[in-house]
């Protein structure tokens, strides 16, 4: 009787060979494992981790990707060690990253937390949307026959996960969650420095650039020059907004109000926005456009309203006092005023910001619209005689908006827009103008009602495919333990013939014939012999 050993069938597996390959290096067959990933592995896949939260869309974020197939496919993690060591190199410098952005940016960290009021909503969906498909990952490991502490914590922290997603809209607030009919009026743009994306800042082509988006206002920077002569300048120096370099290289780190008037009109402001394109617009510009952008010089106040009171638009300045030793130290604000009375805008038209000499202000000039950069109590508003707030962005707070008129800087992306739109806010100074002109409504907003009922669809689709997820997993586990090995080895073939397994069987088959014939013959000269052996005897 001749025995046959099962025919072992290894079926090609390239998803797999590439997962553990680029993960860990293992492209042979032999060095893949079912066995527990160690706990230094484990480790490393926590630096990767890591590593991905904080970068999200590096280079190496297809490596939590492969980690992640390997747990879904039970194979050992295994990271290659040169992977580990750009891991940890990407880590510590993100790290470093962080905390030099934190140093410069320090102010902006504001626009996260409003960022989530207006993308609250949608994070909440996609993060319950995330959490329900890593059910499958976790139902592969706790279904398993060898029950460890380690599936229990990772159970109890996923479904704790889960209850968290489930109640966080309770605590989501946005302006935009609200009825269509409590919407407010749209905010005015004012153009901050002009539209400084366009044109050179503070010049008469960027003032007229954002007149042509329709702005309802214009608003400066105001700077009082040596002899008197107030001129538009945002910065310190005149070094990043001028050709001060190749005039005055001497003077080119000076305050820019220790230059008089004729020495500031002299310079070019214009040709550093077609050198450094600091909004990359140069090339949508026209070549009239650059023409007159070259030429372009520094702008004087009394030029501005003279622009503003011919097209009748307000103006809004905020004005910076000279240095000590400044001759004009202690009359900045006559020098100003003197400018305003002498043009031909109306007063009303003109909003104050300088809170320095205010009364002595509404004194000679009673019709200014007094602002204020300041958040003070309303009653202390009304006795200083201010009707408007100009805040940045991350001051407005709806208590604010709803006692006080409120001018929002800077407001440059349309999801912005619409945030301080649904916020109630009045007016927006932008450096886009020409962006916002595109928004006619906000970008979206819904009712409470509306939002409650995607809250909970989203979270019974959630509690029905985590469910039936786990189900899955449980019915395909007991179905593999009923199994036995060249069962398994026998579905195989049926299920998936092909010329080398049909060639291997036909081989098999030949063989068994052949044994068979040689065990026949080996009998009948058995028999022959032995009847040969009886006759001679």
């Amino acid at each position: 009787m001749v025995k046959h050993q099962p025919l072992q069938v290894y079926e090609r597996q390239l998803c797999l060979s590439c997962l553990t390959g680029i993960y860990g290096c293992r492209w042979k067959r032999y060095q893949r494992s079912h066995d527990d990933s160690s706990k230094w592995e484990c480790s490393w896949f926590f630096l990767l981790c890591c590593s991905f939260l904080l970068l999200l869309v590096w280079s190496y974020f297809w490596l939590e990707i492969l980690a992640l197939c390997h747990i879904v496919l039970g194979q050992q993690l295994n990271l290659y060690w040169i992977h580990k060591i750009v891991v940890l190199a990407i880590l510590l410098t993100t790290i470093t990253g962080v905390v030099s952005i934190d140093d410069f940016w320090q102010d902006e960290w504001d626009i996260v937390i409003i960022s989530l009021q207006f993308t609250g909503p949608f994070l909440h969906i996609g993060a319950l949307a995330v959490v329900t498909a890593l059910g499958w990952v976790i139902a592969g490991q706790v279904v398993r026959v060898e029950r460890s502490r380690l599936q229990v914590v990772m159970l109890v922290i996923y479904v704790s996960l889960l209850l968290v997603l489930y109640m966080v809209p309770l605590f989501i607030s946005s302006p935009c969650i609200t009825d269509r009919s409590k919407l407010g009026p749209r905010p005015a743009v004012i153009g901050r420095r002009g539209a400084p994306m366009l044109a050179p800042e503070h010049t008469i082509m960027s003032f007229s650039k954002a007149l042509q988006q329709k702005v309802t206002a214009l608003e400066a920077d105001v700077t009082i020059s040596l002899d008197g002569v107030p001129f538009l300048m945002r910065d310190r120096t005149l070094r990043r907004t001028t050709n001060v370099d190749k005039l005055f290289p001497a003077r080119q780190d000076h305050d820019a109000s220790f230059f008089n008037w004729t020495e500031i009109r002299s310079l070019n402001a214009g040709l550093w926005f077609l050198r450094d394109d600091p909004y990359w617009t140069v090339q949508y510009m026209s070549e009239k456009d650059r023409n007159r952008t070259a030429n372009q010089t520094v702008c004087s106040l009394a030029e501005l309203l003279r622009l503003a009171a011919r097209t009748n638009r307000s103006v809004i300045f905020s004005l910076r006092r000279p240095p000590a030793q400044h001759p004009r130290h202690q009359l900045w604000v006559s020098d100003a005023l003197k400018v305003i009375q002498r043009s031909s805008i109306l007063p009303e038209q003109v909003m104050w910001t300088p809170d320095w000499y205010r009364k002595k202000v509404r004194a000679a000039v009673p019709l200014l619209r007094q602002t204020s950069d300041e958040k003070l109590p309303v009653a202390e508003l009304k006795e200083r005689g201010i009707s408007t707030l100009t805040l940045h962005y991350s001051q407005a707070r709806a208590q604010d908006i709803s006692n006080v008129s409120v001018n929002v800087y800077p407001v440059n992306e349309p999801w912005l827009y619409s945030l301080m739109w649904c916020s109630g806010v009045q007016s927006v100074s932008s450096d886009a103008p020409h962006i916002l002109k595109k928004v006619p409504n906000p970008v979206w907003i819904m009712s409470a009602d509306e939002y409650g009922l995607i809250w909970i669809t989203s979270d019974l689709i959630s509690v029905a495919i985590v469910m039936g997820i786990f189900i899955f997993q449980k019915w395909k586990m007991s179905g593999m333990r009923s199994y036995n090995p060249e069962q398994v080895m026998l579905s195989a073939v049926v299920r998936r013939p092909s010329r080398d397994v049909n060639l291997m069987k036909e081989k098999l088959i030949f063989s068994g014939e052949t044994h068979e014939h040689t065990a026949v013959c080996g009998q009948q000269s058995f028999e022959s012999n032995l009847n040969t052996s009886t006759i001679i005897t």
